[in-house]
């Protein structure tokens, strides 16, 4: 049999189909062209029964990728219910806090009088313990949660997903909690079923399954790009903003490079099994038209890749900042006109990169300051300082955009360039947490420090010859610069776990101060302005464990500030330096904080270097299967 007509036949209606396109075999169809040619030839429109099979094979599984989007969509939905289901439960826990506040503060008035002499309610540390004697008959006696079945199994099962297990031996790869690593596997059993959804596994199906590979990375090209965007609407609906977000958008990515790796591979096993023997030599197929910027596109996606290795992007960050921007527009620009049916992802994709680059980051999102270059006595570390007038915002323009003129939240942070480094940081941008007291905006009036924001950036040398490095040599000279802001960015997940939480835990390990500071002030900072926050405040015990390296170290945050914290109410544990004395017990001192929580939940915010989360994860984990009622959350260290 010539085998000619049905596979020249093939190869049209796979360029030219699309997911409505009707069987060629219909007699309507026999006017649809591609590329200049009929889909089949009309003396033999689909006789051949493997041309038959095969376009049914393509047509199914195109129809049948519809859904996928449409199961993500879903899988979206439930994380929004859970998002504000949680966010209804902390508000109500932080009510619920200001009322038993509200109680006890009547319960002292009242009870003043049979105490000897006029004496004031104690402060928040004698009500952690030094007072427990005297203060604990007139307290209500706490609620405890029915240790029902159901409940005893959530907290196992929420225990069992909060466990981070130890880097992976001999690679030393760190691997994330249990709960984001049977997502993530989730949805890579997700890939694998459309990606073998009926199909047979035979060498004629080679060409529909190296298809249907195709398909699915231009299918996911849209999430791809969503989750790497800094303004999304995943935020508010789900909570998670862009860097929490960030280790689903690498497996994304390394699942897509799979996917187009087999895709490519498919196509010359085609060649090679089929095509071949039609005289169509190996030059003839490369350098075919869409073959070739296929392959474009293929190598674009794959060099993305291998820039964002940790080991890449730790000694060339500059370069994997400017290869991820080029490359990407490169990567779209030759899907769009590789096949048609990618355009509709490409051209979602391109909006969501336009619109997060050009719209927000360079317009709605950045602000240009005066900034102070400090270099700190460990001669390693830049205090990066600004002030301003905050300006005010409706609420309704703040969802659109806001900026830092605008203020900032507790825990947010910044992407920062600073032009007079060079030409190439004039284009470049690297995120920081901001290091200083979130200014009150929400109540602020004209007489009132509110309306200032007052900016700080704590900022470590770390490469030789990089962002940091070049900044910390150039503040040795220059004691002013201006800086362009990007931002602000970040989720208030954990400000919300903290307040809701009678008693609040944040562990920092080195830098890692430059998250729990700010989280630190709104949490004990008296707020005249509320007063029912205020009692709040006041009967919730904030506790601290600063780990440092070096005695000098502990000089990032001045006596003073410290001071004032301790006066409104916090509890500061800080070890000694770990270069003089080793790395303290941070289970056992976490595991007795909780432990001492007997009235209600325990909120507990860690940020820091690895082991150090780890070792803080799995305690919490453990207490959790023991029944206590924790809450964690863990915040970016490290980008």
């Amino acid at each position: 049999m010539d085998e000619t007509p049905w596979m020249r036949d093939i190869l049209r209606f796979a360029l030219a189909a699309t997911a409505s396109t009707p069987a060629p075999w219909d007699p309507e169809t026999f006017s649809t062209t591609a590329g200049g040619g009929k889909l089949v030839d009309p003396d033999d429109p689909g006789k051949d029964p493997r041309f038959r099979k095969l376009v049914e094979a393509i047509l199914s599984g195109r129809r049948f990728l519809k859904t996928y989007n449409v199961v993500l969509l879903g899988v979206l939905l439930v994380f929004t219910a859970w998002h504000w289901g949680e966010k209804l439960v902390h508000y109500s826990c932080s009510r619920q806090s200001a009322a038993v506040a509200k109680s006890e503060d009547q319960a002292w008035s009242t009870s003043s009088s049979t105490i000897e002499g006029n004496v004031t309610p104690p402060g928040p540390l004698n009500k952690a313990g030094n007072d427990a004697a005297e203060t604990t008959p007139l307290l209500a006696t706490p609620l405890r949660r029915r240790r029902n079945a159901v409940w005893t199994r959530y907290r196992v099962v929420k225990a069992a997903l909060q466990y981070q297990p130890p880097p992976i031996p001999v690679v030393n790869k760190t691997l994330p909690t249990n709960g984001v690593s049977l997502l993530v596997l989730a949805w890579i059993a997700l890939i694998v079923f459309y990606n073998l959804y009926r199909m047979p596994l035979s060498f004629l199906y080679l060409f529909v399954f190296a298809d249907r590979c195709g398909i699915i990375f231009i299918s996911n090209l849209p999430l791809l790009y969503l989750l790497a965007a800094k303004n999304q609407p995943i935020k508010f609906l789900t909570g998670y903003s862009y860097e929490g977000l960030n280790i689903f958008h690498r497996r994304v990515g390394e699942v897509m490079c799979l996917e187009a790796f087999l895709h490519f591979l498919g196509m010359v096993v085609v060649w090679y099994g089929m095509l071949r023997h039609l005289g169509f030599t190996l030059a003839n197929f490369l350098f075919n038209r869409v073959v070739l910027l296929g392959l474009a596109a293929f190598i674009a996606y794959e060099l993305i890749y291998f820039t964002s290795l940790g080991s890449f992007r730790q000694r060339w960050y500059e370069v994997f900042l400017a290869l991820h921007i080029v490359l990407q527009v490169a990567g779209l620009a030759f899907l769009w006109f590789h096949h048609h049916t990618s355009r509709p992802y490409v051209g979602i994709s391109l909006a969501v990169f336009l619109i997060d680059r050009l719209v927000y980051r360079l317009w709605l999102k950045t602000s240009t300051h005066t900034a102070i270059l400090t270099v700190m006595d460990d001669d390693e570390t830049v205090l990066l300082s600004s002030n301003w007038d905050v300006s005010n915002r409706s609420p309704a323009l703040r969802l659109l955009s806001h900026n830092m003129k605008h203020g900032w939240a507790p825990n947010e942070h910044v992407l920062i360039s600073v032009p007079a480094l060079s030409r190439k940081h004039a284009l470049q941008s690297h995120p920081f947490t901001i290091f200083s007291a979130a200014p009150n905006i929400h109540h602020s009036t004209q007489d009132e420090q509110g309306e200032h924001a007052w900016f700080t950036l704590l900022i470590r040398a770390q490469a030789e010859s990089g962002f940091t490095k070049q900044l910390l040599n150039y503040a040795r000279t220059h004691p002013q610069t201006l800086i362009r802001l990007d931002g602000p960015y970040g989720s208030s997940h954990a400000l919300d776990l903290l307040r809701s939480s009678s008693t609040a835990v944040l562990i920092a390990g080195g830098s890692g101060i430059a998250v729990t500071y700010p989280l630190l002030y709104s949490l004990v900072r008296p707020s005249p302005h509320d007063p029912e926050t205020a009692l709040a405040k006041s009967s919730r015990i904030v506790k601290l464990l600063w780990i440092t390296h070096s005695p000098s170290h502990r000089l990032w945050i001045p006596e003073d500030k410290l001071k004032e914290l301790q006066n409104w109410g916090l509890d500061v544990f800080i070890p000694p330096p770990t270069a003089l004395a080793g790395r303290p017990d941070v289970r056992s001192v976490v595991g007795e904080w909780v432990d001492a929580e007997a009235r209600g939940k325990t909120g507990v915010v860690v940020s820091g270097p690895e082991g150090l989360v780890r070792d803080v994860r799995n305690t919490c984990a453990r207490k959790m299967w023991q029944g206590r009622d924790v809450g964690l959350a863990v915040e970016k260290f490290g980008w």
